[in-house]
């Protein structure tokens, strides 16, 4: 399986606000980990992105991905 196609974030993973799947994380350079799901990641998103030294994983993408119908 190819990494680079493999979702980092699994269904295990919550949002830090509301407790739904969570697709965007923002690691922040101390190591804290925030969790965000779609709704509060596009709210807090551009805030984020303005901090220094901060890793932003963004699956959002996921949630339009076509599912294969199962046969």
């Amino acid at each position: 399986m190819n990494a680079t196609l493999t979702p980092e974030l699994t269904i295990a993973d919550r949002c830090d606000r509301c407790g739904a799947q969570a697709y965007i994380r923002a690691r922040l350079a101390d190591g804290l980990a925030l969790h965000f799901c779609a709704h509060h990641g596009r709210e807090h998103l551009d805030k984020l992105r303005g901090l220094d030294d901060i890793e932003i994983l963004d699956e959002t993408h996921r949630l339009h991905a076509e599912e294969t119908p199962a046969i």
